[in-house]
């Protein structure tokens, strides 16, 4: 069974236990799609509402079109809590492949830097997906059923902590490579992740807490 389809509790058991499997990884693209469908649920509660209906058309239209664009991106990172133990598991069967001889250590070799790669690839992907969760986010904090602002807050506090666990995941695996182009080059691309996350999660929850005022 796929660690997604697996009921709450059972999932949190697996996570509590000695397995390696689901671990940050895992739980970061969980976060983030945790942060997807309560932003989804603020939808939901929104359109076809008579405030909703008041909003100009313009402003309605982009509203459904986060909208869609969010569930979209909650499906995207459900796969992703999957993949991450998947990528892994690549990792350790590169991990365990044979080093007797000259031949066997570079085929090793190869075969770890490669699965790093991958390991590191997955957790970047989810990173990109939260912050997409957060670009998207601002319309329904302006616009979005006033009653469910705090949803929004909580939402968006969901998606940055898939954004910045997930780098975490990037950035240890960038220590066991040795592509210093490669390295620098994904680096940068975390920074900028996590700098844009930072200002638009503060955004949302600017509009939320001005809304609890």
């Amino acid at each position: 069974m796929l660690l997604i389809d697996k009921p709450v509790k059972e999932f949190l058991d697996v996570l509590e236990s000695k397995e390696p499997t689901p671990g940050g990884g895992s739980v970061a693209a969980l976060s983030g799609s945790l942060g997807a469908a309560l932003t989804a649920m603020v939808g939901n509660l929104t359109v076809g509402r008579k405030a909703f209906e008041a909003l100009d058309e313009p402003t309605k239209e982009h509203f459904k079109k986060n909208f869609n664009a969010v569930i979209e991106l909650k499906r995207r990172l459900n796969v992703l809590v999957d993949k991450d133990v998947e990528a892994f598991d690549l990792f350790m069967a590169a991990l365990k492949m044979p080093k007797e001889t000259e031949e066997e250590k570079a085929i090793r070799s190869k075969a770890m830097e490669e699965a790093t790669i991958e390991a590191l690839e997955v957790p970047l992907t989810t990173a990109n997906e939260c912050l997409n969760i957060l670009k998207l986010q601002k319309v329904f904090a302006e616009n979005g059923n006033v009653n469910a602002i705090t949803d929004v807050g909580v939402g968006a506090l969901m998606a940055y902590a898939g954004v910045e666990g997930a780098l975490f995941n990037v950035i240890i695996n960038l220590k066991s490579l040795s592509d210093n182009a490669y390295i620098e080059k994904k680096k940068a691309e975390c920074e900028g992740i996590l700098a844009e996350a930072k200002a638009l999660k503060e955004e949302v929850l600017s509009i939320t807490y001005a809304k609890l005022a």
